[in-house]
């Protein structure tokens, strides 16, 4: 076990960027004080071969320009929110319209992706901490907030958020990760075998915004109760795939507590990654709307070349009924868990 720092860049300031490099029981992450961000996550097949299986770049001074989201931690609120505004108690809070009519992933200049985080380390992990001043993008109240990154000897990837607020407020974080379990510089994730534990998703209109519905996934392309490529039928003949060039939804999980409990698997590349969450919902992105650019080493980056499976409440929750609502009173703390475990043949 150990975790050692290095020089990833600087700031527009001349503040220091840093890579917080995890390593324990064979697996590698590593992680970087600008923006909370995974970078790379390095993970053996059954044959030994070590392989980086999350999209990236290869110095900070990169991640200035993350149109993608890659690796980023999303804050205060995750997905979309409809008409770019929400009511707490009767107060409407407006925030960035930055996707058509609506807000997405908070703000795409002054979002927590974008800040430099406090770091703090142990053995096996590191601990960003930033503190949000009220209004910042909008959101009521100051928050002190924290996302623990923790590599398992049980190769786990584990990511720890906590944080309080001084006023109620929406809080609805998540890691915006690209995956390919077959290596970043693999290609195309159309032969990537998912599994998620959700027999209904959200559908949505025009925009990514929920209906408020929650409809059965049987007997539709957008079922994945049971193992099935990701490729297989993404270019179906099915309204919800067109509106938004293919899978990019959110699911209902099955069984929801609020405690921590496995949501979803990947096969692919001699490798299995579950993953484990105590949130209501989980957004399926195949990286539709990947954009052409070079990431890591020189790879070449492309339209699903990686997925994401990003834990979170329903996109658009605060404003839609039926939806848990992600909340929080002044002094009330938000506290989740997300885990990527990873097994090989």
């Amino acid at each position: 076990m150990s975790v050692t720092v290095s020089d990833f860049g600087k700031m527009q300031d001349g503040r220091q960027i840093y890579l917080y490099t995890i390593e324990n029981g064979g697996m590698k992450a590593c992680v970087t004080n600008f923006g909370a961000i995974l970078v790379s996550l390095f993970v053996p097949d059954g044959k030994g071969k070590v392989d980086d299986v999350v999209l990236g770049f290869d110095k900070g001074e990169d991640y200035f320009h993350n149109d993608s989201f890659f690796g980023a931690t999303i804050g205060r609120s995750a997905n979309r929110i409809a008409g770019a505004e929400f009511k707490i108690d009767g107060t409407t809070y407006h925030l960035a319209v930055n996707d058509n009519a609506n807000n997405l992933h908070s703000d795409f200049e002054k979002g927590f992706h974008m800040q430099l985080w406090d770091a703090i380390t142990t053995d096996d992990s590191v601990k960003f901490s930033y503190y949000s001043p009220d209004m910042e993008m909008g959101f009521p109240g100051n928050l002190d907030i924290s996302v623990t990154y923790t590599v398992t000897p049980s190769h786990e990837l584990i990511i720890h958020y906590e944080g309080t607020c001084d006023k109620k407020s929406l809080i609805n974080m998540t890691n915006h990760s690209y995956f390919n379990l077959c290596g970043h510089d693999h290609g195309s994730i159309s032969d990537t075998l998912l599994q998620i534990d959700a027999s209904r998703y959200t559908p949505v209109v025009a925009g990514a915004i929920p209906t408020g519905e929650l409809a059965p996934v049987a007997g539709t392309p957008m079922d994945f109760t049971e193992w099935k490529e990701i490729g297989k039928e993404i270019e179906a003949d099915f309204e919800q795939l067109k509106l938004v060039q293919g899978y990019d939804h959110n699911y209902v999980i099955d069984g929801y507590s609020g405690k921590l409990r496995r949501i979803a698997g990947v096969r692919a590349g001699g490798r299995e990654m579950s993953v484990y969450s105590d949130l209501p919902g989980v957004q399926f992105y195949a990286g539709n709307c990947i954009a052409p650019c070079t990431g890591k080493g020189g790879v070449h980056y492309d339209k699903r070349f990686a997925f994401c499976l990003e834990t979170q409440y329903f996109p658009n929750s605060i404003n839609q009924e039926g939806f848990e609502k992600p909340v929080f009173d002044a002094g009330e703390k938000y506290d989740t868990e997300t885990i990527y475990q990873f097994s090989w043949e």
